[in-house]
């Protein structure tokens, strides 16, 4: 009696291949959720960089706006609004945040920390501090100090804060404005 060999699989050889193929199949749903995960921290920062970038060219605005009623014939100090004299929002020392849809410039209470989260108009996608309606809370903080260095030059702080899974994460951008009058 002669034997043959079968040329199919073992049982062993199958669950072999089935486990193989089980983790690269795991393998890729674990980099792709990896990947998600860092697309939403990134996307967290740049916001974070665009709204500090918002309140610099803001403050920037201002100025300028000053100097430009210098030229028009009104003296109006380079720094009015923003930190003049002491009763200013962003006076030396002080913390202040600016809501760009609302055009204001208000003081924060104490130092860093203590300005509220910025809220997120849902059907514009504008940021600021209003609330109610399509506006709900976000994740960031935006407070903004000044230093004075000269008469003519100050230093502007702007610091970021928020949350993204869980961490906490920060920047600050500092810049010097001159008087331009």
């Amino acid at each position: 009696m002669k034997y043959t060999r079968n040329k199919g699989f073992t049982l062993v050889e199958s669950l072999v291949a089935i486990s193989i193929l089980s983790l690269s199949i795991l393998a890729a749903f674990t980099a792709v959720q990896g990947g998600l995960q860092d697309s939403t921290i990134v996307k967290d920062r740049i916001t974070a960089f665009y709204l500090a970038q918002e309140a610099m060219e803001y403050i920037k605005n201002i100025r300028d706006e000053n100097a430009l009623h210098s030229v028009g014939g009104v003296s109006t100090n380079w720094l009015h609004g923003l930190a003049e004299v002491g009763s200013d929002p962003c006076y030396f020392g002080k913390t202040c945040k600016i809501d760009s849809p609302l055009k204001s410039v208000t003081v924060c209470s104490g130092g860093f920390g203590s300005c509220p989260l910025l809220n997120q108009d849902g059907s514009t996608g504008l940021f600021g501090y209003t609330s109610g309606g399509n506006w709900s809370s976000t994740l960031f903080r935006r407070e903004i100090q000044f230093s004075q260095i000269s008469a003519n030059e100050v230093l502007v702080t702007i610091k970021m804060t928020w949350t993204t899974r869980g961490q906490a994460k920060s920047f600050q951008v500092t810049e010097e404005l001159f008087n331009r009058q």
